[in-house]
Parts: structure tokens; C-alpha cells; sequence
């Protein structure tokens, strides 16, 4: 009986591969079209678009500020695409922690950019 639903499941998976469309390579939304965009060196930035990313409650402030930028990294990727998402490529970066008594909070804001 399991061999039967391996092989059924095998079945099911080549016949859902060779009906898919093939990946997109590039994941860009769209999206980046509606802002102005500036060279910044060899990356090409938002002129006047800022990002956000915070998070709340961590034991340490490496791990706030690293799950800050985590949550600034996702949301960019979501609204325009991995090419904008990367936080260390970002310019105008500013970010903030302090501790509370829940925890470490930390934010971070910075423009995103991709590669020119």
C-alpha cells in the first residue's frame, strides 16, 4: 500500500512539473517604477523612498536589530523584489534600540537599491 501511494504521488508531482510554466528568473514587481531613483556609486537607490523595519522583545539587541532588518528586507522584497531587498546594498540607513522590559526593541529605515 505505500509503495502504491509513492508511485501515485511521483505520478502526480512529473505530471504537475511538465504543466508548469518555467521560473521567472527575475522577481521584480513592478513597483520600483513609481518612485525616482538616483545613482548612489554603482547602485542605483530610491531617491526619496524609505523603508521601515522593526521588532520587539528579543533577548539581545544583535538579535532586535538583526530581525529588524530581516522584517525591513521582507517587506522590500515583497513590494518590489529581491534585486531592492538587500539591507547592506540600502543607503540613508539609520537604525535605533533600546531596551525595554519586554526585551530588546530595535528599528531600522534606509532607502532601498539594487545593483546599476
Amino acid at each position: 500500500m505505500a509503495f502504491k501511494h509513492t508511485l501515485l504521488v511521483a505520478a502526480a508531482f512529473a505530471v504537475s512539473i511538465t504543466t508548469l510554466p518555467a521560473p521567472i528568473s527575475a522577481d521584480e514587481t513592478g513597483m520600483a517604477s513609481m518612485h525616482e531613483w538616483v545613482r548612489v556609486g554603482r547602485k542605483v537607490c530610491y531617491k526619496d523612498h524609505t523603508h521601515y523595519g522593526s521588532a520587539s522583545g528579543h533577548r539581545s539587541k544583535r538579535s532586535a536589530l538583526r530581525a529588524a532588518i530581516r522584517e525591513w528586507q521582507e517587506f522590500t522584497a515583497f513590494e518590489y523584489g529581491t534585486s531592492w531587498a538587500y539591507f547592506k546594498r540600502a543607503s540613508a540607513k539609520r537604525n535605533s534600540c533600546n531596551r525595554e522590559a519586554s526585551g530588546w526593541h530595535c528599528s531600522v529605515q534606509a532607502r532601498p537599491c539594487k545593483r546599476g
